[in-house]
């Protein structure tokens, strides 16, 4: 999901139980206790922990955020099984340890993966930090070719075959988003209402339904500083199956380019040198998996839509208080909203 940040912040362990977790870890591997849990902050999402043991072994714990819980993205079972069904597949994921429905443990159910050494790059500073010029190119190409395995996975043959819906993927999506909207919105917003009535107009034929991830961006991946190459694929929380396109258009829509004046959201590492423009990037998806991509710009109209209609939930929770003393910056928020609708709108026509 949309986040602003992801950091280590430090000890924050009130919302979970080091020992209980402790000894429900020391019944599935090898540690050393006391348990150190850190909070990797991300805002809105599911809560994730760096669990550190005495001798310096590390794990992820996630669990479902400690307030309004509301919809399947929340779905530790769901998130830890998507995970452990690709284990076995070309695509980079953790390795899953154990999924605990039992909200006793820890007042939630959560699930551990074994911690993946990398970094996240998600600001121009985390790309100047972690990965040299030289090894941009790579992750750029890495991150397709990723994509691409994804896409080449049956989910029926890896024992995902509960995603496959009857609906159509696109009305399924157009229904999710544009509700979202609905339910957070607090102002008039005709551009977004005029993208969401071309987008349901326009739907083009759909393919033959794979695994898309729902939110497949750099920010959402561990990428190896020594090779430039994705180590791991995080945050499964959206993942369905559906249309690709709608992953790529998800990429490229966060894959901002130095030659435009908007950027889906602020800082964006791949406006720095090395990484390829996006261009390149669809190029190269479309010669290794020989798809049609014809209809591109709508789908990019339906990310920049998407994100949008995000946004203003953001933005309306800044209104209303909701980020208290640690809202700095959600005022541009606002503004971002429109900005991307109008970018929406001029992709998929305004006629």
């Amino acid at each position: 999901m949309v986040e602003w940040k992801r950091r280590i912040v430090g000890d924050r362990n009130n919302s979970v139980d080091r020992d209980a977790v402790a000894a429900w870890l020391g019944a599935r591997a090898d540690i050393t206790p006391p348990l150190r849990l850190t909070t990797i902050a991300g805002g809105r999402s599911n809560l994730t922990y760096d669990v550190q043991d005495a001798d310096g072994r590390r794990f992820v714990l996630r669990r479902p955020p400690l307030h309004g819980v509301l919809s399947s993205a929340h779905d530790m079972e769901r998130e830890s099984r998507i995970i452990s069904a690709l284990a076995d597949s070309a695509v980079p994921v953790p390795a899953v340890i154990g999924f605990e429905p039992d909200e006793a443990v820890i007042g939630a159910p959560f699930f551990v993966m074994r911690f993946v050494p990398g970094e996240v790059l998600r600001s121009g500073s985390d790309v100047e930090a972690h990965l040299d010029v030289s090894s941009r190119a790579t992750t750029g190409e890495n991150v397709i070719d990723v994509l691409v395995e994804l896409h080449r996975v049956d989910p029926l043959a890896v024992g995902l075959g509960d995603l496959v819906r009857r609906s159509p993927y696109l009305s399924r999506q157009l229904r999710r988003w544009h509700g979202q909207l609905v339910q957070s919105r607090t102002r008039e917003l005709p551009v977004l209402d005029a993208v969401h009535a071309r987008l349901a107009a326009g739907r083009p034929p759909e393919p033959e339904a794979v695994i898309v991830h729902g939110d497949y961006r750099l920010d959402n991946l561990i990428v190896d500083p020594t090779n430039g190459r994705v180590a791991a694929v995080l945050d499964w929380e959206l993942t369905t199956v559906g249309d690709p396109r709608m992953d790529l258009a998800t990429l490229l829509a966060y894959w901002s380019a130095a030659d435009e004046a908007l950027t889906a959201l602020p800082d964006p590492p791949t406006l720095l040198p090395g990484f390829p423009h996006r261009e390149r990037l669809l190029q190269r998806y479309g010669q290794l998996t020989g798809r049609d991509l014809d209809a591109m710009p709508y789908f990019m109209a339906f990310a920049y839509w998407r994100l949008a209609c995000i946004l203003e939930g953001v933005y309306s929770r800044y209104r209303a208080g909701a980020y208290g003393t640690h809202s700095a910056g959600f005022d541009q928020v606002g503004e971002r909203v429109e900005m991307l609708g109008e970018r929406a709108l001029e992709l998929i026509g305004a006629g």
